[in-house]
């Protein structure tokens, strides 16, 4: 990131009183960073320039709610994302679903075929876990994606999604009991961490 906290700070009171050249600046900052987290979350390239535009789409209508943490929009772009990437991934579903009814003389896709398509996975994620970071409520796997995707702190984590930061660890706390009944046999935190780094 090339500004400073105070920079950004300064540019986001300007955006917030409706100024579209520091909005555009602020996506400098961050649109990399954005984008980066929606292909993890999505895998497909187009997928996550959509849920990345639709974060920073969000951010220019919403302005005036945003949750800034420590003076920058980052943490709440990030769990915007998340939730436009779940977004994207359903409304796919329901397209594909739309498409797939259509009489057609073409042979029906297959199911393998869906299989291969509904398994994208995060970048460098095991494909279960993947799955099973997939089927959090959309509150934690927010706090998951930033705490463990994106190295966010707790309390940062918490402070992006309106939680305490004991109900951030609470739920924190119930992902990983989760993720490690779901795959017994892989460290969840132990990937997403090599995902991150790697």
């Amino acid at each position: 990131m090339s500004a400073s906290g105070g920079d950004e700070a300064r540019l986001w009171d300007a955006a917030r009183a409706g100024d579209g050249d520091a909005l555009a600046q602020i996506f400098d900052l961050h649109g990399q960073r954005v984008y980066r987290h929606a292909l993890r979350l999505l895998g497909d390239r187009h997928d996550a320039e959509d849920a990345s535009a639709i974060a920073f789409l969000e951010l220019w209508r919403v302005r005036a709610r945003v949750r800034v943490v420590d003076g920058s929009v980052l943490a709440w772009l990030l769990v915007t994302t998340t939730n436009a990437a779940r977004n994207v991934r359903r409304s796919g579903r329901r397209y594909r679903a739309l498409i797939a009814a259509l009489p057609r003389e073409a042979p029906a896709e297959s199911a393998a075929d869906r299989a291969e398509f509904d398994g994208a996975v995060l970048d460098h994620v095991d494909p279960r876990l993947a799955e099973a970071l997939r089927a959090l409520p959309s509150g934690t796997a927010a706090l998951v994606a930033l705490t463990v995707l994106e190295g966010c702190s707790v309390a940062e984590a918490a402070a992006a999604t309106g939680l305490s930061v004991g109900a951030a660890k609470t739920r924190l706390s119930r992902a990983r009991a989760t993720l490690r009944d779901a795959l017994p046999d892989l460290d969840p935190a132990g990937d997403a961490q090599e995902a991150r780094h790697g």
